[in-house]
């Protein structure tokens, strides 16, 4: 598996998991109807860092983000976002591109991370946590899931 800095070429390889992960409504607070063009902005923004995973046969099977989560002073927190394709879930790939995010905000010199609203339902919790994430609030009965009604959404933290 290689992770790697996304380029331009890549948004439609992620788009492909992008919208099935947001219209699916279970694990992000975007709207289910997004459309390629706002989603792409979403994500790709020039403000963020992006990068995706590559499997062995070159295929991008995940992406994620790093920007900041506030300006000004508080500019060295940041924030993230992940998606992990559901057809190459529970592979550790989650894991190792969470392990060089982390990595590489710290390098960049974050003090840590701030995740705004993972919705308490989100297998991710697990890893969340057991990567050092600690849960510092949760908004109760703030996001409508599909299938579980209304749920929390977490806010968690990971100093770097």
């Amino acid at each position: 598996m290689l992770i790697r800095e996304a380029a331009a070429g890549d948004w439609p390889r992620i788009w492909s998991f992008w919208h099935r992960i947001v219209a699916a409504g279970e694990t992000y607070t975007w709207d289910p109807d997004t459309s390629e063009d706002a989603a792409r902005a979403l994500w790709m923004s020039p403000l963020k860092r992006v990068y995706v995973v590559e499997d062995d046969a070159g295929l991008v099977v995940a992406s994620a983000y790093v920007t900041p989560n506030y300006g000004g002073p508080a500019t060295r927190i940041a924030n993230a976002g992940f998606m992990v394709d559901p057809d190459h879930g529970g592979r550790g790939i989650g894991r190792a591109l969470a392990a060089h995010v982390l990595a590489e905000a710290k390098a960049d010199g974050y003090r840590g991370m701030v995740f705004n609203a993972v919705v308490e339902t989100n297998p991710a919790v697990n890893l969340w946590t057991s990567l050092g994430f600690t849960i510092l609030g949760t908004v109760p009965d703030a996001y409508d899931h599909p299938r579980h009604g209304l749920v929390g959404l977490h806010i968690m933290y990971k100093a770097l």
